[in-house]
């Protein structure tokens, strides 16, 4: 049988800093009383406010029933509005509070912060290339699913994504 060792392989290295930057992320918003859940949603909508959940799942790489309770929870915490959309009445529009928006001066020197820890004693050459190899993976690795995706159409798969878990994108497709 063909072995990886941990090491070598770049779905390990990766998954395994992405998980150090997620602790450390979260051990910043704590203080704060925020969910590491509701920063992914905020950081989005800091790009671009006043998106559709559908939107917003997209951009989060995130199934839409898991977008729809992470974003029914920040309203109660009072970070996000839903409104109708005016277009399409079954689409759900999602919009920052006064509160969500005033958190981005907040919060986003936190990012900055560990984005530095992360790429200290680094060559900035180095972490240009680092950067374009994991837009690069990135990129594969959707196609590789995209063509797989399209290959099993006829097998009740062609709507899951790479990002999201085969499950949880059925459940978010009746939602």
């Amino acid at each position: 049988m063909p072995e990886l060792n941990p090491e070598a392989s770049f779905g390990y290295l990766v998954r395994r800093c992405h998980r150090r930057f997620d602790r450390l992320l979260s051990a910043r918003l704590a203080p704060h009383d925020l969910q590491t859940g509701f920063w992914y949603y905020l950081r989005a909508l800091w790009t671009q406010d006043d998106v559709t959940q559908k939107q917003l799942s997209d951009v989060t790489n995130v199934a839409e029933n898991t977008t729809v309770s992470l974003i029914n929870r920040m309203a109660e915490e009072g970070l996000v509005a839903r409104t109708r959309s005016t277009v399409d009445r079954r689409k759900m529009r999602v919009q920052l509070t006064d509160k969500g928006r005033k958190l981005e001066d907040e919060l986003m020197p936190y990012a900055i912060e560990i984005n530095l820890i992360a790429k200290e004693g680094i060559d900035p050459e180095h972490l240009a290339i680092c950067a374009d190899v994991l837009r690069r993976m990135s990129a594969n690795l959707k196609a590789a699913f995209d063509a797989a995706a399209n290959n099993d159409q006829g097998r009740g798969h062609a709507d899951r994504s790479p990002d999201r878990a085969p499950g949880r994108q059925a459940r978010a497709q009746k939602a």
